[in-house]
């Protein structure tokens, strides 16, 4: 049996999403300072910056309901101090850095995956006025893109984990439909990654996943080469649907497609495998080892 062997490293770095939904606030000029961190046993850990003078904030550990981000990790939801030095509704215990760097009106805005804070990301600026609505659309909408990047790599971190467990106990005929469920899923996740990196490896994954219930344990790719024949991703990523038994309907609403773009993968899939029908399609590729 052909064993599936995880990256170690698969799951990019949370704090290199955080830095470019910052970089793309500041790309749009809406507020001078820029700042965030990731949460971590309740705990922000402020870590990235755009547009600070001083290191003096770099590296504060802040926790839960202290200062204004701590009250927003705990709280769960955006707050903002028109006046930081003279505010009534935060703690005070990070004054020292905050002030330092000159920073008096600040917007914290949690980024919520599951029901729980996972960053906060700040704009701020250096004069006692609100920060404006604009400003505060900007942030939200990026808060709530990064926390869709942060389940998305926690539901493949979870996949992944299954995989490892199914590895280990072995593959037989009870595991093999929830191995070709995972599979499907796994690519249908791949599409939804913005990172090109993790993109390629989760495709490579669900590769030798279905070289895990290949007849023989052979390396599907190395088959399918010798076939002649290669599928693209989307043709492979149609295919491990219809595998599970989706109707076109039901393939177009799980890929974010049409309909009628299933259609054309699925004739181009079986015209290369030399399918006359739906079944035999997946039948073939099973045979060469493109689907589990």
């Amino acid at each position: 049996m052909t064993h599936l062997v995880l990256p170690s490293l698969l799951r990019p770095r949370d704090g290199d999403a955080l830095r470019g939904e910052l970089r793309t606030i500041a790309a749009q000029g809406v507020v001078p300072v820029l700042f965030g961190g990731e949460v971590s046993d309740d705990t922000l850990h402020l870590s990235e910056f755009f547009g600070t003078r001083t290191n003096n904030l770099k590296g504060l550990a802040i926790p839960p309901l202290s200062g204004l981000g701590g009250r927003v990790v705990a709280q769960r939801r955006p707050v903002s101090v028109n006046d930081y030095s003279s505010s009534q509704t935060i703690t005070h215990h990070f004054d020292r850095p905050v002030l330092s760097e000159g920073l008096r009106s600040i917007l914290a805005v949690p980024v919520i995956v599951q029901g729980k804070s996972r960053a906060v990301l700040y704009a701020a600026i250096r004069e006692c006025a609100p920060i404006g609505d604009r400003t505060a659309d900007v942030v939200v909408a990026a808060s709530r893109r990064l926390g869709t990047e942060i389940a998305i790599r926690d539901e493949v971190d979870r996949r992944l984990q299954m995989l490892t467990t199914l590895d280990a106990q072995g593959v037989d005929g009870a595991t093999t439909e929830e191995l070709r469920d995972i599979h499907a899923q796994m690519r249908s996740v791949a599409q939804t990654v913005t990172d090109p990196s993790l993109q390629e490896q989760l495709r490579g994954l669900s590769q030798r996943l279905a070289a895990v219930v290949r007849p023989g344990g052979g390396d599907g790719a190395d088959a399918s080469d010798d076939a002649g024949i290669t599928l693209t991703p989307r043709e492979i990523d149609v295919l491990a649907h219809v595998a599970l038994g989706c109707t076109n309907a039901e393939v177009a609403q799980r890929l974010s497609v049409g309909a009628e773009t299933v259609k054309s993968y699925l004739r181009s899939a079986m015209n290369k495998l030399d399918a006359r029908s739906r079944h035999e399609a997946v039948v073939t590729a099973r045979r060469l080892g493109l689907l589990p």
